[in-house]
């Protein structure tokens, strides 16, 4: 819970600060981070998606975007970070990986800022 609510501030801070939302920053970054969007690959809402799929050597393989959208934060950080076959580098600053995981948690983050709000 306090991971979420230091993501959701840190998202918010810089939404602040510009003339888009949050919202459309993350939408946007979700759907065009460095060329390639993850959404092609790992589905609208992170819930994966078949790529291809072939034969080699006569046996059917299937080449997919594995789920994001249910991961915790720490492993979802460290895989943005890791070279996975298939997957391109991205090099993204933290906050950009925070936004990307805002993007797939928002209901969440938006439930928990509320529930917060709502015990103050």
């Amino acid at each position: 819970m306090k991971v979420l609510l230091a993501l959701c501030i840190s998202v918010q801070m810089y939404g602040a600060t510009s003339f888009i939302t949050k919202e459309e920053y993350a939408a946007n970054l979700y759907h065009n981070p460095r060329g390639i969007g993850c959404h092609l690959c790992h589905g609208e809402a992170g819930e994966g998606r078949r790529i291809a799929q072939y034969k080699e050597k006569g046996e059917k393989k299937i080449f997919e975007g594995k789920p994001i959208n249910k991961i915790p934060f720490s492993q979802f950080y460290h895989r943005v970070n890791s070279k996975i076959t298939g997957m391109p580098r991205y090099y993204l600053t933290d906050v950009e990986i925070q936004t990307l995981y805002y993007y797939l948690h928002r209901e969440e983050f938006r439930r928990a800022a509320s529930k917060y709000s709502k015990s103050k």
